[in-house]
């Protein structure tokens, strides 16, 4: 293999199983590829700032420390270069739609029939396409989804970070010591989430992430 690999991909799924399986669809692509994994976000983004040749992430939206689609976010902002696809396990025409808005350069649901077909999809990505299932026509949201879609994106890397970390539970004390600094920025942090989601609490803001991407998770302080 030559010392720089034609095509360079990131696996991000907390499935060692189904990692392996990608994998082994990407590596056929070319001989000359190079496929790493990642079981969580904190992985990838050790990863990230490691490589920076990156062609294509593929990124699982259900992990542990990732609500809704914080993980999507985080890595379009905090590595714009990086251009990511989605691969999961959820078909729904509003969750691929809101996939695409939130940055996205494809949706491949986890049940894609064939591996030509995910190849096929991963080729279109890499000319500069982008690519989601045939017929996968979004429908009308309610006005309050589409405003917190707006006000997610409005979220600085660091803030969704913080975000992700209320959706587990952790307290001021622990996200300052997760991310290596003060309690005063953290309150600063979850101060500046609550302002612009419009939410008057730290559960408020989970819950309101949560539901564009299905069901929230219970147990953030209040």
């Amino acid at each position: 293999m030559s010392a720089t690999p034609r095509h360079r991909f990131v696996i991000v799924d907390d499935h060692p199983l189904f990692r392996g399986a990608l994998r082994q669809v990407l590596e056929g692509l070319d001989d000359d590829v190079v496929v790493d994994e990642a079981g969580s976000l904190d992985e990838v983004v050790a990863l990230l700032d490691r490589i920076d040749d990156i062609d294509l992430l593929l990124l699982d939206l259900t992990m542990p420390g990732v609500q809704g689609f914080s993980g999507l976010l985080y890595l379009r902002a905090q590595y714009p270069a990086v251009p990511v696809v989605v691969v999961s396990a959820t078909e729904e025409p509003a969750t691929i739609r809101r996939a695409m808005e939130f940055g996205a350069a494809g949706f491949i649901p986890k049940s894609l029939g064939s591996i030509e077909a995910i190849r096929a999809a991963v080729g279109a990505v890499l000319a500069g396409g982008e690519w989601v299932p045939p017929d996968s026509v979004g429908t009308d949201e309610g006005e309050n989804d589409e405003d917190i879609v707006r006000r997610l994106a409005t979220l600085t890397p660091q803030q969704l970070r913080v975000l992700m970390m209320l959706s587990e539970g952790l307290l001021n004390k622990q996200i300052a010591h997760a991310l290596g600094v003060s309690e005063a920025t953290v309150k600063a942090h979850v101060s500046a989430v609550l302002q612009k989601l419009g939410v008057e609490s730290r559960t408020q803001a989970v819950i309101a992430a949560g539901r564009i991407a299905g069901a929230p998770r219970a147990g953030a302080p209040t």
